[in-house]
């Protein structure tokens, strides 16, 4: 049986060259030349036309076997070579444990996220709620709750962005005041609120306006509350905010949801009140709104005007934060510069 013999050869050849390969690209190459259609083993089984019938099972059955013993060869070489470059890599790539590791940087609160948290501690501890209410609202409460009836003078102070005839963003945070006046229980007693949140209105985007700003306003209305109340509450927020040596100062002013209005300025920080840039050489920065609720606010929401009385304000985080940090340009507070942002990170 020559055939036969030629294969014996062949597995011995096969297996000899297996055995001293040490890459995976020479291994494939020997499995491509020993077990391909073209190879050796093919050509052999070709003569076994030749054979008598009682030789070609004998021979095909050890053909087989001499494939099988290729291939499996082949496999565990293969394994062998991946095992080792994969301990090759490792000991290349070994990790000392002993180096100190790279330090991750922690985050921090956004300046204003920081201004906000703070003017709410304030009202907490001097016995507020804090109140959120929805950014897309109804008209009946931005608007005729705060005493500004459909076609009223005063919407034109503030452009809105409509959604429908009905449906706005709000303009203000008041509409949270209402929602929350028309519900309260004056039995359980007084109600003192903030009402902290994003606004938006439609204004040109630059150096101190924005589409997109926050507000903090606050509301108490209970018996005899008098403007005397509001003065001393904006002065504690004046100092804790500015420092303890700020003055406020009350101008006549006007808004629709309150009566007496006033604009509330603060002595200047920078100069302590003699003039500088700051303060336009005035002495005095303007930073917030406020007055003694409107008759008409209270008496919306249900309540007895003649028993009921209150004072409200309403300031821009936004806006102390400007002030409080210098900074001269409302956009840098959305334009997410890391550089800038890392000026106010708080360390614990």
């Amino acid at each position: 049986m020559s055939l036969k013999s030629d294969l014996e050869q062949l597995k011995e050849k096969g297996l000899a060259q297996i055995k001293t390969v040490d890459s995976t690209k020479v291994l494939n190459d020997i499995r491509v030349s020993l077990l391909g259609k073209k190879g050796p083993i093919t050509n052999v089984l070709r003569g076994m036309k030749d054979l008598s019938a009682e030789e070609r099972p004998q021979v095909g059955s050890f053909a087989n076997e001499v494939r099988d013993s290729l291939t499996a060869a082949i496999e565990t070489k293969k394994q062998e070579l991946q095992t080792q470059l994969l301990n090759e890599q490792l000991s290349a790539e070994t990790i000392d444990v002993t180096l100190p590791g790279r330090p991750v940087e922690i985050g921090t609160s956004h300046v204003l996220t920081q201004v906000q948290n703070d003017i709410e501690e304030l009202f907490i501890g001097m016995g507020y709620q804090v109140v959120d209410g929805p950014e897309v609202e109804e008209d009946h409460y931005n608007f005729e709750m705060m005493n500004m009836p459909k076609d009223h003078p005063a919407r034109d102070m503030q452009d809105t962005f409509y959604i429908t005839n009905e449906v706005l963003m709000r303009t203000h945070t008041s509409p949270v005041q209402a929602r929350t006046l028309e519900k309260h229980d004056f039995n359980q007693g007084p109600l003192k609120m903030i009402s902290p949140g994003r606004v938006y209105r439609r204004d040109t985007d630059d150096a101190t306006h924005s589409h997109q700003f926050h507000q903090i306003e606050g509301l108490v209305v209970d018996k005899h509350i008098t403007m005397a109340d509001l003065k001393g509450t904006l002065e504690v927020l004046a100092k804790h905010v500015f420092g303890a040596d700020r003055k406020i100062r009350l101008r006549p002013s006007y808004f629709p949801f309150t009566e007496p209005s006033v604009e509330v300025d603060v002595s200047c920080f920078k100069c302590g009140g003699k003039g500088c840039a700051v303060c336009k050489y005035t002495g005095w920065i303007e930073v917030l709104g406020a007055g003694m609720v409107h008759p008409n606010v209270i008496e919306n929401a249900g309540i007895d005007s003649k028993i009921y009385g209150g004072f409200a304000f309403g300031l821009g985080p936004d806006r102390f934060a400007m002030l409080k940090y210098g900074i001269d340009d409302i956009r840098e507070f959305y334009l997410n510069d890391i550089r800038f942002l890392h000026q106010f990170k708080v360390e614990d």
